[in-house]
């Protein structure tokens, strides 16, 4: 029974990720046009699509993509909730997803920090797509925190505080 939870939630989680990538996207400016952009475009269009036909991007803000990311974090707890043997109520399937929502964008933030870090010393090119959407989506939250804290003879270590903190967050959820 383990087993099958940790593949629903591995393979519900990616699907989540792919919604959320498609909510951050236009709003840190890194558009679609890279083969990653056009993988979540293909992968969340399904649902997305027509949803928008009733649900109008405001600016950035695109309320159909949102409302299909709540849609597949509710359903994916239920499935889990389910699988697992739990009462399923709405306050529970609704407490959980949310937790579990807020828990998987500070793991996103986190794994994309960390591969950030990581291939900025070895791979140092800006011209790959993955680092240019790498840098759209960790400079954003690495700015402040490099504002109160210059690099120190060279050593940035914005990203360490970072992601101190996105762990103590993590923490705090449980």
């Amino acid at each position: 029974m383990q087993a099958l939870i940790f593949v629903l939630d591995t393979l519900f989680t990616l699907i989540i990720v792919a919604f959320l990538l498609r909510v951050l996207l236009p709003l840190l400016d890194a558009g679609f046009r890279n083969p990653i952009g056009q993988a979540v475009l293909k992968a969340t269009d399904p649902l997305v699509l027509p949803l928008r036909r009733v649900l109008k991007p405001a600016g950035k803000v695109d309320a159909a993509s949102i409302v299909a990311l709540l849609v597949v974090q509710l359903a994916a707890t239920a499935v889990l909730l389910g699988v697992a043997g739990m009462p399923l109520t709405l306050a529970t399937i609704v407490v959980n997803a949310l937790r579990s929502l807020i828990d998987t964008v500070l793991q996103f933030f986190t794994v994309c920090l960390l591969i950030y870090v990581v291939l900025s010393w070895v791979a140092p090119d800006v011209h790959n797509p993955a680092i240019q959407l790498l840098s759209r989506v960790c400079e954003p939250v690495l700015r402040p925190v490099r504002r109160i804290i210059p690099p120190l003879g060279g050593l940035d270590l914005s990203p360490l505080i970072v992601l101190i903190a996105l762990q103590a967050f993590r923490i705090l959820l449980r």
